[in-house]
């Protein structure tokens, strides 16, 4: 166990160094002005090469992605803001948006789950109620996310009478964006609990337990509901990094103070620096997720052995 947590760490850490390297040298290879903030027009082009020069612009790319690595991993240094926050650090700038992303993600996601499973388990029975979920499910998946979320701000705010944009002191206008962002978190754990749960209602252990006259709320409760939970464990951090990429267009769209909105922001002002490091912060927040899945997954489902040769079931 101890071994196979180590490997997945090991493995989570290269994948995010090798992401980290790859969106620096693409960044890299954009114009430079975005790391002069509005200065750019200003300075002569011998001022903007001793510019260049002092912030190491002008060394090899190698020697530069050393450069940047460095601090970053003693310091956790991204650098610093050049258009949105003028000199000021990155890590700062996004420090303040984080809580607001994740208050609106968490939020979200305790929704989303407990819903999308009872959804899920409703739809395991037929009826009405399979022909609902899999008409939602096709829905969200097939209609592409910014429609759908144009359409709810649209028509959501006339129904609720509230104003398009994020108010802290109005608490109505976080409904819309809440809603929304729970939408695919819905989708994702009904689709998948009615497909677990099925395929438990056909094993032969339960046709066992029918033969035996269990009844029928203890066959549907204690083993095919119990055992079909188990893997759903394995989308809940899933489930919540979801929820901040979903962000960046809900965040723009109501004008809220978050990350994915930031995000937005940087792109628009050039602001490489802090589009770096944001983009970088995602695809950690990313490859954690699929981390703690896996781990969570070996420890509520003792039918996964792990071995040297990896993990088995």
């Amino acid at each position: 166990m101890l071994l196979y947590i180590v490997k997945r760490v090991l493995r989570s850490f290269l994948s995010v160094l090798i992401i980290t390297c790859a969106v620096f040298i693409l960044l890299r290879m954009l114009p430079v002005e975005g790391y002069f903030g509005g200065r750019y027009d200003l300075l002569t082009p011998e001022q903007r090469q001793i510019e260049l020069y002092r912030m190491g612009l002008l060394d090899p790319m190698h020697v530069q992605l050393a450069n940047f690595l460095r601090p970053l991993l003693t310091e956790f240094d991204l650098g610093t803001s050049a258009r949105i926050r003028v000199n000021v650090p990155v890590t700062t700038v996004i420090a303040d948006r984080v809580p607001i992303s994740l208050q609106f993600s968490l939020i979200a996601v305790l929704i989303g789950i407990p819903t999308g499973m009872a959804l899920g388990v409703l739809m395991s029975r037929k009826g009405g109620w399979d022909k609902f979920g899999t008409g939602y499910i096709a829905i969200i998946n097939a209609v592409p996310a910014p429609v759908y979320m144009i359409l709810i701000q649209l028509y959501g705010t006339q129904l609720l009478g509230v104003p398009l944009t994020f108010n802290f002191q109005n608490p109505m206008t976080r409904v819309l964006p809440i809603f929304t962002l729970s939408l695919p978190i819905i989708a994702a754990h009904a689709m998948w609990t009615r497909r677990f749960m099925v395929d438990e209602t056909n094993k032969d252990y339960i046709m066992l337990a029918k033969i035996k006259n269990v009844p029928s709320s203890t066959i549907f409760f204690k083993h095919i509901f119990r055992n079909a939970v188990v893997p759903m464990v394995n989308l809940i951090p899933i489930s919540i990094i979801g929820t901040i990429w979903g962000s960046i267009i809900i965040e723009r769209l109501y004008s809220i103070p978050g990350m994915g909105g930031l995000l937005i922001d940087s792109i628009l002002a050039r602001d490489n620096a802090l589009t770096q490091g944001l983009v970088i912060i995602f695809a950690t927040l990313g490859i954690l997720g699929l981390l703690l899945g896996d781990l969570l997954l070996t420890v509520v489902d003792p039918r996964i052995r792990l071995h040297s040769k990896g993990a088995a079931r």
